[in-house]
C-alpha cells in the first residue's frame, strides 16, 4: 500500500473536470432510489463512544508539513450527494469522516480517522497493548499522544500486527523504541509468515505496485466532489515515515492463546485471506472479537487494483465461519482494524454470516459460470449479489467490486488466459491499437463516432475505443480529451471508491500528463533490513541488465558475519541465481561482509570502494569481479511510468 495523503497537485486540475452528464445523473438517481438510505444505524455506530476528535482534524510535522488533513473533506457536508458522486459512495464517505478516540468497551479503545486504518488500544494491568500502529511513525505517534491526553499515561508493553499490509505496521517506530523491544520490555507479535509476506507483496514488485496504488487510493487527485472523496476503507493513506520492527513472537498454531499483561488473547490464524499472513483475535475477558481486515462493512478485494497475488475467497469465507462457530456465542462486541464496531451478539452473528456468504457466493457463482465455459468479462456482467445481500449496506462494493473480484477468482483457478487461442498471442497494445484505428477508418472517424456514443451515455465503450486511439496516437489531444471525459463520467457513477479514484486519476493524467514526483528511495531501510538474504538477492537479480551481462560468467562466494550465513552467487546465461548455505570451491571471488553493509550499498549510503577501504567488506580472489557485477545492475526504475499511454519504446 502506497503512502500519500496530501500531495502538491494543482487545484486547477479539479477545475478542468466536467460536470455530470445526463446519463450519469440518471444512473446516480436510480441508485439513490434502490438502497435503504433511511437506515442510519451505521452513523450512530460510527459515533458511539467518541471521547475526543482528532485535534484540529490534522497531523503535521514540527516544520508544518501536513501529513494528514481531514479538513480537505469539508465539502462532504450533507446527506444529499452531488451529481458527480455515486450516492452510496457519498454515504460511506460521510461515515468515514467519524474520527478521534473512541471507547469501545471497558479497557478497549480505538483511534480512528488518523489514517486509513484504526489503531486499537487495550489497557493491560500495567501498560498498553497496541494493535496495528498505522502507516507512518508520525501519525501513529500523534494518535498515541491523543489517547494519552485523555487516558492514563501507561507504557506500551506489546504491539500486535494483525497482518502484513503497511497501514497495519508501518507506524511502529512512532509508538515504541526498538531498544525496548530488544531489551524485552515490549513484545512485537505477528502471524506466522509475516516477514515473508512483506517481502513477497511489497518488495519484488514494489515499484509498479506503488504506481498503481496512486490510481486505487486517488492520492494525487484533488479532494472535492469532482475528485477524491474516499478510499473505501477510510479517507486516504497518511504520509510520513514508514518503518518496521520485526516480530519477537510469531503465532504458529491455527488457534493459540497467550496472556499479555493480564489480557487473555486467543489468536486465530487466517492465512491467504485478505493478506497472505493475517489473524483474528478474541479477548475473552472483554467479550470482544477482532476480525482484523477480514470482515469490514463492505465488499473487500480478491485482487486490489494496485496488484497482489489473487486471494482465496473460499478459504476467506471458511475462516469467517470458523470465527462465528468458535467465538460468536461469547462475543458482545465486534471490531475490525478499519471502520466502526458492531455491538450485540445477534447483530454480530448476522453481520458475520453476511460477510461469509458474500465471499462464498462470488466464489461459487464464478466457478459455476466457469464450468459452463464463460469468460471473465462475461461472468463479471452476469453475477450480482442475491436478495438478502444486495440490499445490505455492509456488503456494498466500496473497496472491491463484484466485477473485478469475479475476474480475480477466474485468474486464481484458470490464469489470465480465457482459453480462446486468438487471445493467446495477440499483438502488444500499441501496435494492435494502430491496426485497429487503421481498420476503423482512422483516428478522426473513430473520434466522430465516439462523440455520438458519448452523447448517448455509452461511456464504457467510448473509454474502450478511445484507449485504442490514444495508444495508436499518444499525442492526439482530441482523443485524450474524449477518453478523459468518458473515464470521468464512469468515475462519477462508480460506487467503489477504488474504481472512482482510478477512473478520475486516469482522466487527470490524460488531460495534464504524468505528475512527476521527486525521486525517492524504493523502500525503507527497515523493510530492506527485514528481508531474508534469499529475497535480498532475488531483488538484485531482477535488476540485472541482460545486455550488460551477455557472454559473462561469474561465481562469487558470500559470507555474512552478522547473520552467520553463507551463499554462492552464480552469473550465467545473463541470469543471476544463488544457493543459500553453500560455497563453491572454484569461485572467482569470496566476499566477507555484513548484511547491514550490503543494505547500505543498495540504499546508496555507501559504495563498494568505500566499504573496501573501511574494512566493512573484504574480497579474496578477483577483486574487480564484484564491481563489475554491480555495474550490470540497472538503477531502481522511475516510479512515475506511463499507464494511460504506451510509454517510450513500446
Amino acid at each position: 500500500m502506497a503512502t500519500g495523503s496530501a500531495v502538491p497537485v494543482p487545484a486547477s486540475h479539479l477545475d478542468a473536470a466536467r460536470d455530470a452528464e445526463l446519463a450519469t445523473r440518471t444512473a446516480n438517481d436510480a441508485m439513490a432510489k434502490r438502497l435503504p438510505f433511511a437506515d442510519t444505524a451505521d452513523f450512530e455506530a460510527a459515533k458511539k463512544g467518541l471521547i475526543a476528535p482528532v485535534p484540529g482534524g490534522a497531523v503535521t510535522t514540527g516544520g508544518g508539513t501536513v501529513l494528514w488533513n481531514l479538513g480537505e473533506y469539508a465539502f462532504i457536508d450533507g446527506e444529499l450527494a452531488p451529481s458527480t458522486v455515486n450516492p452510496s459512495l457519498w454515504r460511506m464517505a460521510r461515515l468515514n469522516l467519524a474520527n478521534g478516540l473512541f471507547k469501545v468497551t471497558d479497557r478497549l479503545y480505538q483511534l480512528r480517522g488518523f489514517d486509513i486504518a484504526n489503531m486499537t488500544v487495550i489497557e493491560g494491568d500495567t501498560g498498553l497493548i497496541l494493535i496495528d500502529p498505522l502507516t507512518t511513525a508520525e501519525v501513529a505517534r500523534a494518535a498515541l499522544e491523543h489517547y494519552r491526553a485523555h487516558r492514563p499515561n501507561k507504557p506500551v508493553v506489546a504491539v500486535i500486527y494483525t497482518h502484513s499490509h503497511i497501514d497495519h505496521y508501518g507506524g511502529v517506530r512512532g509508538v515504541v523504541d526498538e531498544a525496548d523491544v530488544k531489551a524485552g520490555k515490549v513484545k512485537v507479535i505477528a502471524p506466522t509468515g509475516f516477514m515473508e509476506a512483506i517481502s513477497g507483496e511489497n518488495v519484488l514488485a514494489g515499484a509498479p505496485m506503488s504506481r498503481r496504488a496512486q490510481f486505487q487510493f486517488g492520492t494525487m487527485l484533488p479532494r472535492g466532489a469532482r475528485g477524491q472523496v474516499d478510499a473505501g476503507l477510510g479517507k486516504s493513506v497518511a504520509r510520513g515515515t514508514p518503518g518496521l520492527i520485526a516480530p519477537t513472537l510469531s503465532i504458529e498454531k491455527a488457534v493459540e492463546e497467550h496472556t499479555i499483561d493480564g489480557i487473555r488473547i486467543v489468536f486465530q490464524l487466517a492465512p491467504e485471506t485478505e493478506a497472505p499472513a493475517e489473524m483474528h483475535m478474541f479477548y475473552p475477558q472483554l467479550g470482544v472479537l477482532n476480525m482484523a481486515e477480514n470482515a469490514c462493512p463492505l465488499l473487500h478485494n480478491f485482487i486490489p487494483l494496485r496488484g497482489a497475488v489473487a486471494r482465496d475467497p473460499r478459504i476467506w469465507a471458511k475462516y469467517i465461519g470458523d470465527a462465528i462457530a468458535m467465538y460468536g456465542p461469547k462475543t458482545e462486541v465486534l471490531i475490525g482494524q478499519h471502520h466502526w464496531p458492531t455491538w450485540g451478539r445477534e447483530k454480530i452473528v448476522d453481520y458475520l454470516e453476511a460477510q461469509r456468504d458474500l465471499y462464498k457466493h462470488i466464489h461459487d457463482q464464478t466457478l459455476r459460470y466457469m464450468n459452463k465455459g464463460w469468460r471473465p468479462a462475461e461472468i463479471a456482467e452476469a453475477i450480482d449479489l442475491p436478495q438478502g445481500l444486495a440490499e445490505r449496506w455492509s456488503v456494498r462494493g466500496y473497496y472491491g467490486s463484484v466485477s473485478h473480484n469475479v475476474k480475480a477468482v477466474y485468474q486464481r483457478y484458470l490464469s489470465w488466459y480465457d482459453g480462446n487461442p486468438c487471445n493467446l498471442h495477440p499483438l502488444p497494445p500499441a501496435p494492435a491499437a494502430r491496426k485497429f484505428v487503421e481498420y476503423m477508418g482512422g483516428a478522426a472517424a473513430v473520434i466522430a463516432r465516439a462523440r455520438a456514443d458519448f452523447a448517448k451515455g455509452e461511456f464504457r465503450w467510448v473509454a474502450q475505443v478511445m484507449k485504442e486511439v490514444v495508444y495508436a496516437e499518444p499525442q492526439n489531444k482530441e482523443a485524450r480529451a474524449l477518453c478523459a471525459d468518458a473515464l470521468e463520467q464512469m468515475g462519477y457513477q462508480a460506487e467503489s471508491a477504488t474504481w472512482r479514484n482510478a477512473f478520475l486519476y486516469g482522466a487527470q493524467e490524460l488531460r495534464h500528463g504524468v505528475f512527476q514526483l521527486p525521486a525517492r528511495a524504493g523502500m525503507s531501510a527497515d523493510t530492506l533490513a527485514g528481508l531474508a538474504t534469499d529475497v535480498f538477492f532475488d531483488l538484485m537479480a531482477i535488476r540485472l541488465d541482460p545486455a550488460k551481462a551477455a557472454g559473462q560468467s561469474t561465481v562469487i562466494n558470500w559470507r555474512f558475519t552478522d547473520r552467520g550465513e553463507t551463499m554462492v552467487l552464480t552469473l550465467k546465461h545473463s541470469t543471476l541465481s544463488h544457493r543459500m548455505g553453500e560455497s563453491a570451491s572454484a569461485a572467482d571471488a569470496s566476499v566477507t561482509t555484513t548484511r547491514a553493509t550490503m543494505d547500505a550499498i543498495v540504499l546508496r549510503k555507501t559504495t563498494i570502494p568505500d566499504a573496501l577501504a573501511s574494512g566493512a567488506l573484504t574480497i579474496d580472489g578477483d577483486v574487480p569481479r564484484l564491481g563489475a557485477l554491480f555495474a550490470m545492475m540497472e538503477p531502481p526504475a522511475a516510479l512515475m511510468f506511463e499507464v494511460l499511454t504506451p510509454g517510450e519504446g513500446r
